[in-house]
């Protein structure tokens, strides 16, 4: 695609954030403001417009290595000789800056990615100062374990096993476009309060906020090299950091398709790693469900941020005695939501992140179309600039359409039949994928029934797409390994190292 500049002056955004767009950007290795080698840069655009509006440099695995070394001098610097509240003040404190500089860090989302203003402020700055909070506490609260032992040899001979918690060293950390802020927090929050030193690539669509991070880590007073900031491709810099040897634990959140190959490339090396990775959630609508909920299901299981949710709840299961009436429910709320710029709260369907991602949307509702689905309601870009996508509800698709088995990312909705508790759990389960599902019904012990009974890391009820710090998040299947929240996170970051001491 060919795509015009886009002054940062014809943005809506305050003039901290013209300036900040209007810089000459570099990453942060080091403690240090570093270019690229090469010089090359990336172009980032304005998905509302389809214009660019700032360049990164284009990294690589010289920027790459030389970032996993200054991690690793940190981790055995001044870093290694901070207590644990020493780390969970500095957290704090960092929890404090996107709160401070919060018009800014919202303002580049949704100039970025497209987000609305509201989600970039609520999500992408005030949970991610929750978030570092929450895993602030962390820091000092690892604890390891005494333990009885029965070894008999040699006889008489009495022992005193313990174990001890460590960080696992240096962390290659992948995060990607959906909520570039959020992710990067998501990761850094845990291995910083396990004691961990970080290089953090952002996709290469959406690496504005990851830029301003690294900068705010510096003000903060973190020690030079803890967080290191590689913008990149991820072909490139996010293979190269896959890859390298020097890095002890890779964490990634994406695409199962990357996901896989970053785990390949991390189990050469014996690299510790946890992928977060996509979804194809169910949201399971029984026929007692109260039918005040379903707007409410349809604009925050599917529609929430155009549909670009890991957990969007893209597949609706419906009872057939209801299913007319959720189908023209949700038809209805698809052609009521206004289309236009993240950064008019009126709007309620905003741009997808990308030209490639409205082409992979509109390319999967075609195939899904060609296999018998029919488009009820949207199904269409919008006329003009920017990556808009209508909001979608697709009938009709049978199990094997490309709409039921793909994780679409976009704003589409497939709608199928189900007959009773058994024929639900069956669709639910009929994926190869496992990160969310949701139920909806007034039965408490249909909805615990059903929890049981579906695969996946999260069942909400009578809610969709509802995450909190002290939530283990996760999938089944292929939609990853480990998790993220709570204190599972923190043990994503730590070594169990085993004393045995004969008395």
């Amino acid at each position: 695609m060919t795509a015009h500049v886009r002054s940062s002056s014809e943005l809506p955004v305050s003039e901290a954030t013209r300036t900040f767009l209007a810089a000459e950007h570099k990453m942060t290795i080091g403690g240090r403001d570093v270019a690229a080698a090469s010089g090359a840069t990336i172009p980032v655009y304005d998905p509302a417009a389809g214009g660019t509006i700032a360049a990164v440099p284009a990294g690589g695995k010289a920027e790459v290595d030389a970032a996993v070394q200054e991690a690793r001098k940190a981790l055995s610097g001044p870093w290694s000789k901070l207590r644990p509240a020493d780390r969970e003040r500095l957290l704090l404190k960092l929890a404090d800056a996107p709160e401070a500089d919060g018009t800014l860090l919202a303002e580049l989302e949704t100039a970025n990615n497209g987000q609305s203003i509201g989600i970039a402020r609520a999500i992408e700055v005030g949970a991610s100062a929750e978030h570092l909070r929450y895993m602030a506490g962390w820091a000092t609260k690892v604890y390891g374990q005494t333990l009885d032992v029965s070894i008999a040899v040699p006889p008489g001979t009495r022992y005193r096993a313990m174990t001890r918690k460590e960080p696992v060293g240096v962390v290659g950390a992948i995060v990607p476009w959906n909520f570039p802020l959020s992710m990067a927090i998501w990761k850094i929050a845990p291995a910083l309060a396990a004691g961990c030193t970080i290089v953090l690539k952002p996709a290469e669509e959406t690496p504005l906020t990851a830029l301003r991070l690294g900068q705010i880590i510096r003000e903060v007073g973190f020690p030079e090299g803890v967080v290191n900031v590689v913008t990149g491709y991820g072909h490139e810099a996010g293979a190269a950091l896959a890859s390298h040897p020097g890095i002890d634990k890779v964490a990634f959140t994406g695409s199962t398709e990357v996901g896989k190959i970053i785990g390949r490339a991390a189990v050469d090396n014996m690299t510790r790693f946890s992928l977060e990775l996509g979804g194809k959630s169910p949201m399971v609508m029984f026929d007692d469900m109260n039918p005040g909920l379903i707007g409410t299901a349809a604009a925050i299981g599917v529609y929430f941020n155009q549909g670009q949710v890991c957990t969007c709840g893209s597949r609706v299961l419906v009872q057939k005695s209801i299913y007319d009436k959720v189908a023209e429910a949700f038809v209805g709320v698809a052609n009521t939501l206004k289309i236009g710029s993240g950064f008019d709260l009126a709007n309620q369907i905003n741009p997808l992140v990308s030209k490639k991602q409205q082409s992979r949307v509109l390319g999967l509702i075609e195939k899904g179309v060609s296999e018998g689905a029919r488009v009820a309601a949207g199904g269409a870009a919008t006329d003009g600039n920017g990556f808009f996508v209508k909001p979608t509800v697709i009938l009709g698709a049978k199990p094997d359409n490309i709409l039921v088995r793909e994780e679409i990312f976009g704003p589409v909705a497939t709608l199928m039949p189900f007959d009773d508790m058994d024929d639900a759990i069956r669709q639910a389960n009929d994926t190869v994928y496992g990160l969310s599902a949701s139920v909806w019904s007034r039965d408490i012990n249909r909805c615990f029934s059903f929890a049981d009974a579906v695969k996946a890391g999260t069942v909400w009820v009578n809610m969709h797409n509802v995450v909190d710090p002290n939530m283990p998040f996760g999938g089944f299947k292929q939609s990853g390994i480990g998790r993220e929240h709570g204190a599972t996170a923190v043990d994503n970051y730590l070594e169990t190292k085993t004393i045995c001491v004969a008395l």
